[in-house]
C-alpha cells in the first residue's frame, strides 16, 4: 500500500477547496437566521397570541456537517397556545401567515409553505431558511411534534438533543468527525446525480459514523476513515441494526420489519431508514462497494494519474493532488 501519490494531507486540501462550506459564508447564513429570529421576536411583541417558545438552528449548518453547496438552512420554531392549528396543512398556513407579516417587504412567493416547512426566501443572499414548525407543549428537554420532512406526519423529537448528540461525537475527535461526514456526504450527493434512483439522506450518513465512532474508529486518517465507512456498508449490507443509548435504553426500542434499522437517538420510535426500500438499501451498498474498490485501487496503484484516476472515480473529476 503507497500513499505517496496521494494521501491524507491531499484529502484535506481537497475538502477546503470543494467540500467544505467556507467560513465566511457560514457566518453570513447564520447571521441570516438570526435576523429571521429578531424579526419574529419584533412581531411577536406587537402579536402576543402568536406563542413562539424558542427558535433556533438546526440541520447541518448548526452541526458543523454542511457543504459548500448549500442554499438553505433549517430553524426550528417551538410554538404553543390553545389557538395553533395541529392539522398539518393548517399549521404550515398559520406559520406562513405570521412570517409575512414579520417580513412585510417581502412579496408572497418569498414566504411559501412547503410538505414539512415554511420556506423563506431571501432574494439578495439568494439563500432559503427552511423554518420548521415544531408543536410544544412545555416538555423541559424540549421535545415537540414536528412536521416529517419524509412524509409530512407529526414526528417526536428533540432539537437541543440532536445537537447535543452530534456535538459529544464531533468532541471526541475534534475536526476530523465533521470532515469525514462532509467527505461522506459529498460523495453521496454525487451519487444522487449519478445514480437515478440513488438516495441516502446525510442524518443516516451521520447516524452510522456516529456508530462506528462510538466502536472505536479513528477518523483522524480520512482514506481509511472512507475506506472503514464504505466497507461497514458492504458487510452489513444495511441489515444491522443501529440503536444509541445517549437518551434512552436499547431495551426500549420495539421491532421493526424495515430493511434499514436506524432508529432516532433522540426518539426510540422512529426507524430514520423505515421509507427505504431494499431496491434503495441495495443501491446504496452497491455503490458503497464501488468505492472501496475506488479506494484500494487508489492505495495500491503504481502511478500518480492512475492514483488520481481511482479517487477521481469516488470524489469527481475535480480532484487533483
Amino acid at each position: 500500500m503507497t500513499r505517496q501519490h496521494v494521501d491524507h494531507s491531499d484529502i484535506v486540501r481537497f475538502a477546503q477547496d470543494r467540500v467544505n462550506l467556507p467560513k465566511d459564508k457560514a457566518d453570513a447564513y447564520r447571521a441570516q437566521a438570526r435576523n429571521l429570529r429578531e424579526k419574529l421576536e419584533g412581531y411577536l411583541k406587537e402579536h402576543p397570541d402568536f406563542s413562539l417558545k424558542k427558535m433556533m438552528l438546526s440541520g447541518s449548518l448548526a452541526k458543523g456537517t454542511a457543504l459548500r453547496s448549500l442554499n438553505d438552512i433549517d430553524v426550528a420554531c417551538y410554538i404553543s397556545g390553545a389557538n395553533t392549528p395541529t392539522e398539518t396543512t393548517a399549521l404550515l398556513d398559520y406559520l406562513a401567515e405570521r412570517l409575512r407579516k414579520a417580513f412585510p417587504n417581502f412579496s408572497p412567493d418569498q414566504v411559501t409553505p412547503q410538505t414539512y416547512s415554511v420556506t423563506v426566501s431571501f432574494r439578495g443572499s439568494g439563500l432559503d431558511v427552511d423554518v420548521v414548525p415544531i408543536l410544544y407543549d412545555g416538555d423541559p428537554d424540549w421535545y415537540g411534534n414536528l412536521v416529517s420532512q419524509d412524509n409530512g406526519s407529526f414526528l417526536r423529537t428533540s432539537i437541543p438533543r440532536h445537537l447535543e448528540f452530534s456535538k459529544k461525537r464531533k468532541t471526541a475527535q475534534p475536526q476530523h468527525f465533521a470532515q469525514v461526514a462532509r467527505l461522506v456526504k459529498y460523495w453521496a450527493k454525487r451519487m444522487k446525480s449519478e445514480r437515478e434512483g440513488f438516495r441516502f439522506k446525510s442524518f443516516m450518513i451521520e447516524m452510522i459514523l456516529s456508530e462506528l465512532s462510538d466502536n472505536g474508529l479513528d477518523f483522524s486518517d480520512y482514506p481509511e476513515a472512507l475506506q472503514h465507512f464504505f466497507t461497514y456498508l458492504a458487510k452489513s449490507e444495511l441489515r444491522e441494526r443501529i440503536v444509541f443509548n445517549d437518551y434512552y435504553a436499547k431495551s426500549d426500542v420495539g421491532s421493526f420489519s424495515d430493511r434499514i434499522q436506524i432508529i432516532d437517538p433522540v426518539n426510540p420510535e422512529n426507524n430514520v431508514g423505515t421509507l427505504y426500500t431494499s431496491t434503495n438499501a441495495d443501491m446504496i451498498v452497491d455503490a458503497a462497494l464501488d468505492a472501496g474498490d475506488a479506494i484500494d485501487g487508489a492505495l495500491h496503484a503504481p502511478t500518480k494519474t492512475q492514483t488520481l484516476y481511482y479517487w477521481q472515480k469516488l470524489l469527481g473529476p475535480a480532484f487533483s493532488a
